[in-house]
């Protein structure tokens, strides 16, 4: 199993708190609402932090740039929200398309599924199309119904864990708001698959 890890928070939790502390509508969601400021006619391209080190990643920095920094310059007038939403989409999905890039590299795959709620991002979806389709690969990108809250994800897991035999009743299951996935020993992807080098 290779493993990724975002060393501060989950991107959709990043996401979440740069639309509140530039002040965008959790209606119909934060996500939604970014992607569709960052489409406006004339956005400008704003340099973030950008922190990518092997397979982590971290968004700390730039959400400490826009709480402190980038929201004086919104009062001010010096950058509009389109701008910042473009910014923050063009360097929170490069630093997802470089560490997935990497990933089919050190596992010699060439298949990708974005899913979860920031998978629906055009955008993401388009910038992971171009790296794959360099790399000869196919991209997955599911339906919007089945992105949010990762229910693509869990889905796939529930189907792999019941093809290897693996159940759980109801009275024995529980949920976990911050699981872990590198804590999950995944029975259904044995070592011999991936390709090291």
């Amino acid at each position: 199993m290779l493993r990724t890890v975002t060393a501060t928070e989950a991107i959709g939790n990043c996401l979440d708190r740069f639309a509140r502390v530039i002040g965008l509508s959790n209606d119909p969601s934060p996500g939604y609402n970014i992607e569709q400021e960052a489409k406006k006619p004339g956005a400008k391209f704003l340099e973030l932090p950008y922190v990518v080190k092997g397979m982590d990643v971290s968004f700390s920095g730039i959400l400490t740039f826009v709480e402190q920094e980038a929201k004086k310059k919104l009062q001010k007038g010096l950058v509009s929200k389109a701008d910042l939403c473009f910014s923050l989409q063009e360097t929170l999905f490069a630093m997802l398309v470089e560490i997935t890039e990497r990933a089919m590299a050190h596992c010699g795959q060439n298949q990708v599924l974005i899913v979860g709620g920031v998978g629906c991002n055009k955008r993401l979806q388009e910038m992971m199309a171009a790296m794959v389709q360099e790399r000869g690969g196919q991209l997955c990108a599911m339906d919007h119904r089945y992105c949010i809250d990762n229910g693509a994800m869990i889905a796939q897991a529930g189907i792999f864990a019941l093809q290897h035999g693996i159940t759980t009743s109801l009275k024995d299951s529980w949920c976990t708001q911050r699981f872990r996935t590198d804590q999950v020993h995944a029975i259904w992807r044995p070592a011999s698959t991936s390709h090291h080098t």
